[in-house]
């Protein structure tokens, strides 16, 4: 994969693709402003990085799910955000592409930035239209992409761009996808993946995976009722689609060797409701009584699972053990988040949930990598390439620039999924 390393950008005009969707707030008054601006400051290794070598900087980021041009999905506070940020002028362009934007954007000096508006205003990037990606392309000289939490999808932005101009990784894509390589191809070994949340039907895939390449595969929160019930345990209220129970089934259907690293709650914090001042307490086994709901591991599994970790030469998580957002279903989420920050070991974590519970420990900072990937984070490691990811290592990746600007009828097509290589 390409990188910043193999990309001469002194004096270019830089397409940018950044993953900027952080959550807005209202400020009365004052219109919206960013709520939290996590995913910017991951931003500003490659923003800075890019300035300092001469270039100038077109960004893109999509912004939410907007179904028109929504103006509450304005990039407007991102960029008043990234300019507070930098200390640098940011301008908003009016439109994602267009005449008016072609003219600011070839008005651009050595470290200006230019945004360009929400790039899912245009109905055709979630389509990976090449008519679109080649008016992207028309907008700067070479492209980098810096939107690991995109990089699962092939759009315009993300995918189509990259073989039309000369195309590099950001810094933060390269972190991410180093993280996340080491952990599939060359963990430290004994490799513990830590795996909670909620739906066994949206991690099946994960889970199967883990168990091929993992040496210990550790199930907490609600996705662990699916698995104790597939096993005959009595769960009670909690959350326990059938669907569920069934891929849980096959999870132990298709592996022999499931049993023997698959390793499920031996105890459980259970209660009659999701309230801190709940009746509840804590089981010998992991059977739920009836008309009780589980919300975390118990004490004697938070402890097996925390020596674990501490005995792991590599650790992945991804998901939380309970309801941690409730203190009294919050020991096995700290427990697991507190061995991540104590041991020596390689430490990866993912998820919002994840990321989430780390933050308001204080941990975040504990751990070697945390990605912002989300879903791409859980696609990549079931060992699915990833679009955005593809395009960059791709041959054909940014081919002629010419036929870019004139508009050539050459194609620009979707790339399958498929095994990175």
């Amino acid at each position: 994969m390409r990188t910043l390393d193999d990309l001469d950008v002194s004096a270019k005009r830089v397409l940018l693709r950044a993953d900027l969707n952080v959550p807005l707030r209202e400020e009365p008054g004052h219109g919206q402003s960013v709520a939290d601006d996590a995913r910017i400051k991951a931003a500003l290794t490659t923003i800075e990085e890019l300035r300092g070598r001469g270039a100038s900087i077109v960004l893109v980021s999509h912004l939410g799910r907007p179904h028109d041009h929504e103006p509450d999905l304005s990039m407007q506070p991102v960029s008043q955000q990234i300019s507070a940020l930098t200390g640098a002028r940011v301008t908003l362009a009016p439109a994602v592409v267009g005449p008016e934007v072609q003219s600011l954007v070839e008005r651009l000096k050595p470290g200006e930035i230019v945004m360009l508006e929400n790039v899912r205003y245009e109905p055709g990037e979630m389509k990976n239209d090449p008519d679109l990606a080649r008016e992207l392309a028309n907008l700067a000289d070479v492209y980098v992409n810096d939107a690991f939490g995109s990089a699962h999808r092939a759009h315009a932005s993300t995918e189509g761009v990259a073989h039309l101009l000369p195309c590099a990784a950001g810094r933060l894509m390269q972190r991410e996808v180093r993280a996340l390589t080491e952990v599939l191809e060359r963990p430290a070994r004994p490799l513990v993946a830590v795996l909670g949340g909620a739906k066994v039907s949206d991690k099946i895939a994960l889970v199967e995976h883990f168990l091929e390449i993992a040496d210990s595969v550790l199930i907490g929160g609600a996705m662990s009722f699916p698995f104790l019930a597939a096993q005959g345990h009595a769960v009670g209220a909690s959350p326990c689609a059938e669907s569920d129970v069934d891929c849980a089934r096959q999870v132990f259907a298709k592996s022999a060797e499931a049993h023997h690293n698959l390793e499920l709650p031996e105890d459980l914090i259970v209660a009659e409701r999701l309230s801190a001042d709940a009746q509840r307490r804590t089981t010998a086994t992991p059977d739920v009584p009836e008309g009780w709901r589980g919300l975390d591991i118990g004490p004697l599994t938070a402890g097996h699972y925390g020596r674990r970790i501490a005995q792991a030469g590599t650790v992945f998580w991804n998901g939380p053990m309970g309801a941690f957002e409730c203190d009294p279903f919050a020991l096995g989420t700290r427990v697991i988040a507190q061995a991540l920050a104590g041991t020596s070991a390689t430490t990866v974590a993912g998820g919002g949930e994840t990321v989430q519970a780390l933050r308001e420990l204080g941990l975040e900072s504990s751990v070697d990598h945390v990605s912002t990937g989300g879903g791409a984070t859980l696609e990549f490691l079931q060992g699915l390439g990833l679009p955005g990811v593809r395009a960059l290592s791709s041959t054909a990746a940014g081919g002629d620039r010419l036929d870019a600007r004139r508009g050539a009828q050459n194609t620009v097509s979707p790339s399958p999924s498929g095994v990175l290589g």
